[in-house]
């Protein structure tokens, strides 16, 4: 698909389709869809971000408030290398010195209306976020140098930015800081709706296994880990997998031990009790 616009045709993104879907924890959604709520003609949506430890379900969260807003939703991700380019036009050579010009997810959610993801915008740099300020406050447009356009964003455009609270990110600018608001503090699952969400991302597991693993999680929460439910996932899929190719009884009654040490290391057998590390 392709738009033209101030004489300069733009190649937009495809939306992201994912399979996924956000289980218990509603109060998040609803302060989610809050913040883009338009309730006025003198209102404007507000820009989020959405913060917590890696793996709590944060990207998860924005696809599907923007699913129940039926959106298309686009996805791109921020790294310490991400150039204000990136983030709005990229120039394609395409033969005989013609440019073809490439627009971004994001520039592609702002034109089409549909919502923009940034995730771990806080791995960006202060240069590339200067490109989007406008973009944050009530002007809510953005200029590209590069295609020599200044492109107005769709009303029914949102974005949500999601944010890792670890050390390998930049510090917000001031400027920026005020202008992604709300701050939405993601924590882990309580016990019952983490179980849920293992559940719902694993339905082929034994409730006993799921279980285990719930228990697991809960207690490494309570310590103050990082561990999160995606490595709880992740030490599911792999338990079972383990348990499928076991050629003694030995390794299927032990694939459960070995999917966490082998997840996680096996510090993380302080968070479990001996008696219950078999894989029934």
């Amino acid at each position: 698909m392709k738009v033209e616009i101030e004489g300069v045709t733009l190649h937009l993104a495809h939306p992201d389709v994912l399979n996924v879907r956000w289980v218990g924890q509603e109060e998040y959604m609803r302060q989610l869809l809050a913040a883009w709520l338009v309730i006025s003609e003198q209102d404007l949506p507000m820009n989020p971000r959405l913060i917590g430890k890696p793996g709590v379900g944060k990207t998860t969260l924005a696809y599907a408030a923007a699913k129940r807003m039926g959106r298309d939703v686009y996805i791109m991700q921020a790294t310490l290398d991400t150039r204000p380019e990136d983030l709005l036009v990229s120039p394609v050579i395409e033969g005989a010195g013609k440019l073809r010009y490439v627009a971004s997810p994001l520039l592609t959610a702002m034109i089409t209306g549909g919502v923009a993801i940034l995730d771990e915008g806080n791995r960006m740099s202060e240069k590339s976020w200067a490109s989007l300020a406008p973009l944050l406050d009530n002007r809510r447009y953005v200029e590209s140098v590069v295609a020599g356009v200044k492109i107005k964003a769709h009303d029914n455009f949102r974005l949500v930015t999601t944010m890792n609270d670890d050390s390998s990110t930049f510090e917000l600018p001031e400027y920026i800081h005020s202008r992604l608001q709300p701050q939405i503090l993601i924590d882990f699952p309580e016990q019952q709706e983490e179980m849920q969400i293992l559940r719902e991302n694993i339905p082929f597991a034994e409730d006993s296994v799921l279980e285990y693993v719930t228990a697991f999680l809960q207690q490494a929460h309570a310590a103050d880990e990082r561990y999160s439910v995606r490595d709880g996932i992740n030490i599911v899929r792999y338990a079972l997998k383990l348990r499928s190719l076991a050629t003694s009884a030995e390794q299927e009654r032990t694939a459960l031990e070995t999917a966490l040490t082998e997840t996680l290391g096996e510090e993380a057998l302080r968070y479990v009790r001996r008696s219950r590390i078999i894989l029934s």
